[in-house]
């Protein structure tokens, strides 16, 4: 599955809050802090800009599913 070049911070924190089972704990600047206790403590920085680069897609993506113990492609079927 391709990666989007034109997902919002925003949008990415949503689907993260909605479908994975992240709470946004405060917004900082221009980044959403989201965190989750499922299965074990995590927290991430998600960049609150109106295109998310590919890279920082990626990283996060990464950092999802290893914690959650899936795929990438899984995540981005959320989206």
């Amino acid at each position: 599955m391709k990666i989007p070049r034109d997902l919002s911070g925003s949008a990415l924190a949503l689907t993260l809050c909605k479908s994975w089972g992240y709470k946004e704990v405060h917004h900082t600047g221009s980044h959403i802090i989201l965190e989750t206790e499922e299965p074990s403590h995590h927290r991430i920085s998600v960049p609150a800009h109106r295109y998310l680069r590919i890279g920082t897609l990626n990283a996060i993506l990464r950092s999802v599913s290893r914690h959650k113990n899936t795929t990438r492609k899984r995540i981005l079927g959320t989206l």
